[in-house]
């Protein structure tokens, strides 16, 4: 990936990111394609009339279903979706946490079950990472612990410390996996919710 900064004005910047699939500019429109697709328009008239460089997917709503396997065997989000551009996909995290009822958050991960079967799953950093690479996404972004409010600053204070070491955990592990050819065109960026 490549990044420059085109412009600034004071604190506000435009950007190009270049990723293995098109070259962004920022500040860009992401369409949001929960399940890669986005809602009521096919890649033609996506391609055609919106034109986006980026789309961004949900990691839980495509593990969950149609699973990211499968995505993986139909040519990653790429092929699955027949968009030729780039994708960010999120972690997953806010939405195991959020949809599921029963979530727990240890020190290796999230625990949640299913909101289509009711299955349980458990999210780590590492999985995360398997599951976007499985995806082929341009951008990945790390498992990050979520925190619920109102909440203590003790549980905020708890939650960027966990999410700092997922980060490097899930670093640590993207760049095993490349040095292993896994992933090579693809990125990683991590992500703190924060707190009040």
């Amino acid at each position: 990936m490549e990044f420059q900064i085109d412009k600034t004005d004071g604190k506000a910047r435009a950007c190009t990111i270049k990723t293995a699939h098109s070259t962004i500019q920022t500040p860009v429109f992401m369409p949001v394609g929960t399940v890669g697709a986005v809602k009521a328009l096919d890649a033609t008239d996506l391609a055609t009339f919106i034109k986006p460089e980026i789309i961004l997917g949900n990691t839980y709503h495509l593990y969950i279903r149609p699973g990211d396997e499968t995505i993986k065997t139909m040519g990653k989000l790429h092929g699955f979706t027949k968009y030729p551009k780039s994708f960010l996909t999120d972690s997953g995290g806010f939405q195991a946490f959020s949809l599921s009822d029963n979530v727990k958050i240890d020190e290796g991960g999230i625990t949640f079950r299913s909101h289509v079967d009711g299955s349980k799953h458990y999210f780590t950093p590492k999985k995360v990472i398997d599951i976007q690479h499985n995806l082929g996404s341009d951008i990945m972004m790390i498992l990050d612990d979520l925190v619920a409010l109102p909440a203590t600053q003790e549980r905020i204070k708890a939650s960027i410390e966990r999410t700092t070491r997922w980060a490097q955990e899930s670093i640590d592990y993207f760049r095993t996996k490349q040095e292993e050819g896994i992933g090579v065109d693809q990125n990683i960026f991590a992500i703190i919710q924060g707190g009040t």
